[in-house]
């Protein structure tokens, strides 16, 4: 096994991979299909390192999707990064995408292996699971339920923020407020440090320098636009052209590289914003979506048409 830890490992092969879920049959085991080339998945194994720290009775493997194309293609695996979760050798669940807050509670030790005599398992709020993922987020709001006045108050400034909804983790509810040694909650961090509750926020708006404090929301409207602007041809789809071993051909069998046209990508599996927002936007409920020059060329079918009539170089080019 690679790694510093016993439950952090590396699958580089079929063989191997089917040995560790078979050995790990009776806890939970966390696979990582990830990729080289995507800063992502890198970003994604710190947070995997972080929790295996805290789930002992836990199994994390990391798997090259494309090194392993046997295992990618048995599980449908058709971006990176993704995880699969296992128990009992079957999959009893799936994550697509870089959401660390979501792998964080999705990872949790199942509650058939709470009390199984893990004496490290956490116990303070020193070693709360969602402590790495305050660290890493670069404002993170703890909520309880809907804290509307705070909410509020971030919406009208446009503050982009994550949360965390404490009424839905006993376990953070009560550490967190050890961990900060702030009793009440909401809870307002960034960049890892703690800001202070609503009263803390208020003040801050009636000083100015709420704006200075937090990150500033750019519209989604604007955010599409330069998306859809970023090159004269982009597409936008659960993936990307990097995964050109990975079933890339599923996704783009129509941007041969006989078109001679350079073209970039955007997974919307990253940003859930987006991937709801531009079918609004552009009034097209599926994806991929095919831009040029700004402007909607369509789906699919409609680029597979325009190649069949001949006419695809061309539009890509923006000569049509």
């Amino acid at each position: 096994m690679s790694g510093s830890m016993a439950n952090l490992t590396d699958a580089t092969s079929l063989q191997q991979f089917e040995e560790l879920l078979k050995n790990n049959s009776k806890s939970l085991t966390v696979v990582h299909f990830h990729a080289a080339w995507a800063p992502q998945c890198s970003q994604m194994n710190d947070v995997m390192a972080e929790l295996a720290k805290e789930h002992k009775h836990t199994m994390f493997v990391k798997l090259e999707a494309e090194a392993v194309p046997e295992v990618s293609e048995k599980y449908e695996i058709t971006s990176a990064p993704t995880f699969l979760f296992f128990k009992g050798g079957e999959k009893i669940d799936r994550l697509d995408g870089a959401h660390a807050p979501e792998l964080t509670n999705k990872a949790r030790v199942p509650s058939d292996c709470i009390g199984c005599g893990d004496e490290d398992a956490p116990s303070s709020g020193e070693n709360l699971h969602i402590v790495p993922l305050i660290r890493k987020l670069h404002f993170c709001l703890f909520v309880a339920g809907f804290s509307r006045q705070t909410v509020q108050i971030l919406k009208d400034h446009n503050v982009h923020y994550s949360s965390f909804d404490i009424l839905s983790d006993e376990e953070v509810r009560q550490g967190l407020k050890t961990y900060s040694n702030w009793p009440t909650y909401p809870q307002v961090y960034v960049d890892g440090e703690l800001i202070g509750g609503l009263d803390i926020v208020k003040e801050l708006v009636e000083s100015g320098e709420l704006e200075n404090t937090f990150p500033k929301t750019v519209s989604l409207e604007s955010r599409l636009k330069s998306l859809i602007n970023k090159s004269p041809v982009m597409l936008f789809m659960k993936g990307n052209k990097e995964v050109s071993e990975l079933k890339c051909s599923l996704f783009l069998p129509f941007l041969s590289p006989e078109t001679q046209v350079e073209y970039n990508t955007f997974d919307i599996l990253e940003d859930e914003e987006v991937r709801q927002g531009l079918k609004t936007y552009s009034n097209w409920p599926t994806y991929p979506q095919l831009y040029v020059k700004g402007e909607l060329i369509g789906g699919l079918d409609i680029v597979k048409e325009l190649k069949e009539n001949g006419e695809l170089a061309s539009v890509l080019k923006g000569e049509n």
